[in-house]
C-alpha cells in the first residue's frame, strides 16, 4: 500500500503575506514558505549582523513553519514571487539613527529605527527619534534606486519637498527641481540604462526638513497616485517610505 502524500487539512488556508504584511498585488496573496524565511534570515545576518528580534524574518519564519507543520507548504518551497524579485535589507544612516527597511517583492513590509552613537554637542532642531521627510527620501533611494524617475516620482517628491520646507516655492536646482527633470528626460529617453534614476542625498538637497507625519504621508501619496496612469503607488516608493516614517513617529511620540 503507497504512502498517503499529506493532505491539506479540510477548510485551512495557509498564512498570506497579506495576513502579517502590509503588501498589495500578488504577494498579498501568496503564502509564507520556508525558503522565503531563510533568505530573509540570510540577508538581516547579512546587512545588520543578526536575525533582528520582531524583524520581518522573524515574522516570516513563524508564519511559514505554521504553514509547513499543518502541510500547506513544503520545507524546501519558495514563493514564486520572492524567488523572481528577492528579498532586501538596507540601510540608511544618518546622525544618531539607522533605517532599517526591509522588501520582499519589491514591497516594504518592515521599516524601523536603531540609534546609534552622534558626536557630543550635535544639536537638532528636530525630534529626537523623528524620522524625517529628508531620511524617508533617503531610504527610497536604498530602496528602489534603480528605478527610473517617472512622473509620478517626481509628483511624490515635490510634494515632500513642499511639505518638508513649508514653502511653495520648489527651489532651483533643489531635489524637487532635479526629479522634475529627471523625469521630462526620461520620458524621451529610448534606452532604460541612459534613463536617470531615483536621486539619493535627499537630506543635503533640501533647503529645510521636518518630522513625518500622517498629513505629510497622505499629501505624497495623493501626488504619487494621481500622476501615476495606473493610479497606484510604487511598492517601497515615495510615497511608501513617507508613510511608513509616518508611521514609525506616531509610535515614537
Amino acid at each position: 500500500m503507497s504512502q498517503e502524500q499529506p493532505r491539506r487539512p479540510k477548510g485551512q488556508n495557509p498564512i498570506k503575506y497579506g495576513d502579517v504584511f502590509v503588501v498589495s498585488g500578488d504577494l498579498a496573496q501568496k503564502p509564507v514558505a520556508p525558503e522565503d524565511a531563510a533568505m530573509m534570515q540570510s540577508a538581516e545576518a547579512r546587512v545588520l549582523g543578526q536575525t533582528q528580534p520582531g524583524g520581518a524574518a522573524s515574522v516570516m519564519q513563524s508564519a511559514a513553519t505554521r504553514n509547513e507543520q499543518a502541510g500547506l507548504v513544503g520545507h524546501r518551497d519558495v514563493t514564486d514571487v520572492t524567488g523572481d524579485r528577492g528579498v532586501t535589507v538596507t540601510e540608511t544612516k544618518v546622525p544618531g539613527r539607522r533605517i532599517i527597511t526591509e522588501a520582499v517583492g519589491g514591497q516594504v513590509v518592515e521599516q524601523y529605527v536603531e540609534a546609534t552613537p552622534v558626536e557630543a554637542g550635535r544639536s537638532s532642531a528636530i525630534k529626537e527619534n523623528a524620522i524625517t521627510i529628508g531620511e524617508a527620501l533617503e531610504a527610497t533611494a536604498q530602496t528602489v534606486g534603480q528605478k527610473a524617475v517617472d512622473q509620478s516620482d517626481a509628483s511624490a517628491i515635490q510634494a515632500a519637498e513642499v511639505r518638508a520646507t513649508g514653502s511653495n516655492v520648489i527651489t532651483p536646482g533643489g531635489l524637487a527641481a532635479m526629479a522634475q527633470s529627471a523625469a521630462a528626460y526620461n520620458a524621451d529617453c529610448k534606452l532604460d540604462q541612459d534613463k536617470v534614476k531615483l536621486l539619493a542625498g535627499a537630506t543635503a538637497k533640501l533647503p529645510a526638513d521636518k518630522a513625518a507625519t500622517l498629513q505629510d504621508a497622505e499629501g505624497v501619496a495623493c501626488a504619487e497616485v494621481r500622476n501615476n496612469p495606473d493610479a497606484t503607488a510604487t511598492p517601497g516608493g515615495v510615497a511608501a517610505s513617507v508613510a511608513a516614517a509616518a508611521r514609525l513617529n506616531e509610535n515614537v511620540k
